[in-house]
Order: structure tokens, then C-alpha cells, then sequence
């Protein structure tokens, strides 16, 4: 199921959250990269992991094809400036979840993104008779942990030390997900 267009309003910023399209391939690469540099949220240092154009395009033409997956982008007049993805399984003991992530440049901080990705990806997966949604969050991401834990998703365990830093500390990662239970 293919979400629609949806714009949004936070004080003066106007912005759409949308899925992806292979025409978004090239922008999607380069915010990854440029968020990879921006915090240490996320698995990757910069560079690391990269995906080029035409990577980005056979991922964005898969997710479209498949009726687990969903990829989004949160675009302000014509720069892409967050995006999530749901990934799902074809493997029977798994087809009942999906992997979440969202990312949002740090200059669009604090106008709602995130919240409206994560949003638009809960509806779809409701919509789509997905029960779990899980994701793995830093410790230390705070504001992160904060609005998953509002959109219903509870931390199910804690990964000790799993990640190292730039400051040479470990940090632990949280799992959480959310379960819908349908029919109750």
C-alpha cells in the first residue's frame, strides 16, 4: 500500500512527508552521508556503509515492490531533510515485524519530523496488519528514546556496551518495540 503525500505545519517550516522514489536516490545518499557526520546516533561513522545513487535506487524500487517494506522521506521545498524505513521479512517466523529507523537533519531538529515519519510508518503498519514494529536506539539519545516511548513502543532489553564512541566510552544500545495486538 503506497502512502499519500501528507504536509505538515510546525511555526514557520512547511514540510511533506511522502515515500521515497527512485528519482530521490541521489539526495538520499548524500543525507545519509550527511547525517552519519551530524551525530553518533546512528551504527555508521561517516563514509562508513556508504550507498551510492544507484544502491539507493534498487533499495528505494525494492521497498516500493514489497508489501513490508515502506521508505519515506520528510522533504521541505525541494531538499529531502529526514527519512525512516521499514524493513520486513519474507521468512515465515518473522513476517509479522518490521525494523524501523528515522533519521533527520540536525538543522530540522524540533519541528515534528521525526514525530510525523515515525507517525506515518505506525499508521502504515497498522494498515498493513503488521503487529511489532522493533528499533534499536543509543542510550544517550534521549529525545529519541522519549518520542519512541510516546508513538507506544517499550524498551524490551538493553544491549551493555555495544557501541564505542568517539570519546572512547561504551554505550549501551535499547531495544523497544511496539506490539499491536489485533482483534483486542
Amino acid at each position: 500500500m503506497l502512502i499519500n503525500k501528507k504536509n505538515y505545519q510546525y511555526k514557520e517550516l512547511c514540510y511533506t512527508v511522502r515515500c521515497a522514489e527512485p528519482d530521490d536516490a541521489q539526495a538520499l545518499s548524500d543525507l545519509r552521508l550527511q547525517l552519519d557526520g551530524e551525530t553518533e546516533n546512528f551504527d555508521r561513522a561517516q563514509g562508513e556503509g556508504f550507498i551510492d545513487r544507484v544502491g539507493f535506487e534498487q533499495l528505494i524500487s525494492n521497498d516500493l515492490a514489497s508489501p513490508k517494506n515502506l521508505c519515506l522521506v520528510a522533504v521541505v521545498g525541494d531538499q529531502l531533510v529526514g527519512y525512516s524505513r521499514c524493513e520486513g521479512s519474507t521468512l515465515i517466523r518473522l513476517a509479522h515485524k518490521v525494523i524501523f529507523g528515522v533519521g533527520v537533519r540536525k538543522d530540522f531538529w524540533g519541528y515534528g519530523i521525526g514525530k510525523a515519519l515515525m507517525q506515518v510508518s505506525i499508521d502504515w503498519a497498522d494498515a498493513n496488519g503488521i503487529q511489532k514494529m522493533a528499533l534499536e536506539v543509543l542510550e544517550s539519545n534521549d529525545k529519541a528514546v522519549q518520542l519512541y516511548q510516546k508513538c507506544g513502543f517499550e524498551v524490551e532489553g538493553i544491549l551493555k556496551h555495544d557501541k564505542r564512541l568517539s570519546d572512547g566510552q561504551y554505550y549501551h544500545t535499547i531495544m523497544m518495540g511496539r506490539w499491536k495486538v489485533w482483534g483486542s
